[in-house]
């Protein structure tokens, strides 16, 4: 009779068991030294050596004839407990028996010494299966169990398990198994067998197993059942996955931006009855696996699905950025995830295959992001052609006939006329609004500026004091200044009022906050020079905060005047 690979090939020492040398040896060491514990709890995925490990286990405490540690595999005991003839090993499976009254009866029957061995052991796989009530049955005889009771739990989900368990046990959690080892063990296993299997087909197979031995020999007893070379295209082909080649050259042509081709090539997979979702899934497993290669190229190889070869990978891969293959998986699981809920999913997966195809089309900051990307692109395309070295220099032309008569140049052949000449520092940044010819009239021409108003002598005794030009004459100075002054300092001098008395011009502030701004050497500077232009005499000048004093009405009437001829609309008559 037939027997699967992974049962006949399934390790009976310690020293078989791949991958899991750190479980193995401690566990060695315990049976050669007699230091074993009553209660383990052996955690991991599938497929890893739970089981197999718990079996040897239970060999090797019961063994007449241990070797280091390890069982004989030849004495009575050893065989007894492979053939399954012994009662006194027993292998339990808690998801069929979860109940309290199969605990119960396991615990009764648990306290009578063995009739063929030395250790009564329970191997209770999938343990977490248990309800409450049987844990809590379980608990009493893990917590004070007889000398010849052992118990080996094994379980997928630790979670699960309550904390009153686990502290009454030894854990040993079982990790996956690289896919090299895998494939050692299976080149191995194929030679034993005679089964031509090739590297590559190996490397597919250790792969597709997600870290399971079993699940590796089961897929290579399935691809021996077809006879032939086992090589990576009869992998693909046995198990089905001859498909991923249509799914590799759909993402080609994403990555290319191809959204017409790429559009074509959903409607041939849909006309031939693939889901839709599978589309999507496959989308998403070959993009981790492209991120995964392409950020971790030498230690993510252990982390791919196995459904895609080097080959395609590093052809698909090559000259694309990470953050790419970062858009297309957010993007493939947020469509994944709301395809189940669409009212139309061809539409919704044509739509996400054309947000993979362009970034700019998604309207959040990957598309700006993407925008920006192919500006930076198209500049260091310019910026690299311009470093290239200059051509050949083009032969010199040829001398024009001389002419026969002198003619005037036409009038595009003129000389420019002559720029004008820079602005000097310290003039004014905008031009001032010109004046009405009666403001003018009335207001003294400017004097030339000599200095800074630090600089300026206080006037003599003798002098006669100066007084204001003309109504009005503060508007003027304040206009004047903001011409050249920075926008910070503009609105805070148009907020206050200047009055000139005995060659004394004080500025009053509305408030201390105004003064502060304003009460600085440049501002003082730009004050002074341009009230010395309008009173054509040196003027001294003040800064206080307060109300300026109040003027007589004929003043009023002198300023409201004044202000009314800047405005053409407004008519003035006296």
């Amino acid at each position: 009779m037939y027997q699967a690979l992974y049962r006949k090939w399934r390790p009976k020492t310690f020293a078989d068991v791949i991958g899991q040398e750190h479980i193995t040896e401690t566990l060695r060491r315990q049976v050669a030294e007699g230091r074993t514990s009553h209660a383990y709890l052996f955690t991991g995925t599938r497929g890893t050596g739970k089981t197999t490990c718990a079996k040897i286990l239970a060999k090797a405490v019961n063994c007449e004839t241990p070797e280091a540690g390890d069982p004989c595999g030849r004495c009575p005991s050893c065989l007894g407990i492979d053939s399954g003839g012994f009662l006194d090993v027993l292998e339990l499976d808690a998801a069929s028996n979860n109940g309290v009254d199969q605990v119960r009866a396991l615990r009764d029957e648990a306290v009578y010494s063995p009739a063929n061995v030395k250790k009564r052991v329970y191997i209770v796989d999938e343990v977490h299966m248990l309800s409450t009530a049987a844990f809590n049955a379980l608990l009493k005889i893990l917590e004070e169990p007889p000398e010849h009771l052992m118990f080996i739990l094994a379980t997928t989900e630790l979670h699960k398990v309550p904390a009153t368990i686990l502290s009454r046990c030894q854990r040993f959690s079982f990790r996956r198994i690289r896919p090299e080892d895998v494939a050692r063990r299976l080149r191995y296993v194929a030679e034993r067998e005679r089964i031509d299997l090739r590297p590559d087909g190996a490397e597919i197979l250790s792969r597709l197993a997600d870290g399971a031995l079993r699940d590796g020999l089961s897929l290579l007893d399935q691809c021996a059942a077809a006879g032939g070379t086992i090589d990576a295209a009869a992998v693909l082909d046995v198990l089905g996955l001859a498909g991923n080649l249509q799914t590799a050259r759909l993402m080609e042509l994403i990555l290319n931006r191809d959204a017409q081709a790429a559009l074509l090539l959903l409607d041939e997979l849909y006309k031939g009855g693939k889901d839709l979702g599978a589309v999507l899934s496959e989308l998403s497993t070959l993009t981790r696996d492209l991120l995964l290669q392409k950020t971790a190229p030498k230690g993510g190889a252990a982390l791919l699905s196995g459904g895609f070869d080097a080959a395609v990978l590093d052809r698909l891969g090559q000259n694309v950025p990470a953050g790419r293959f970062l858009h297309l998986a957010s993007t493939l699981q947020k469509a994944s995830a709301e395809l189940y809920a669409s009212v139309n999913r061809r539409l919704d997966t044509e739509l996400c295959l054309l947000r993979l195809c362009d970034e700019s089309l998604s309207g959040d900051l990957t598309a700006l992001e993407a925008r920006v990307r192919r500006l930076e692109d198209s500049q260091s395309a310019r910026t690299e052609l311009a470093q290239r070295p200059p051509a050949a220099p083009p032969p010199p032309p040829r001398p024009a006939p001389p002419r026969e008569a002198p003619q005037d140049p036409p009038p595009w052949d003129e000389p420019p006329l002559p720029e004008e000449p820079p602005e000097e520092p310290g003039q004014r940044v905008y031009d001032i609004p010109e004046e009405t010819p009666t403001e003018a009239a009335q207001t003294p021409p400017p004097v030339p500026r000599t200095g800074s108003a630090a600089s300026a002598k206080p006037p003599s005794a003798g002098a006669a004091p100066v007084k204001a030009p003309s109504a009005g004459w503060w508007r003027t100075l304040a206009e004047n200044c903001k011409g050249r002054l920075p926008p910070m300092y503009r609105p805070f001098l148009g907020m206050c009022t200047g009055f000139l008395e005995d060659g004394l011009l004080t500025v009053c502030a509305p408030d201390e906050l105004t003064l502060g701004r304003l009460d600085n050497d440049r501002v003082r500077e730009a004050v002074s020079q341009e009230a010395e232009a309008l009173t054509g005499g040196p003027v001294r000048l003040a800064f206080r905060a307060g109300e300026p004093p109040k003027t007589s009405p004929e003043e009023n009437l002198k300023n409201l005047v004044a202000f009314g001829r800047q405005f053409d609309n407004i008519e003035i008559k006296e």
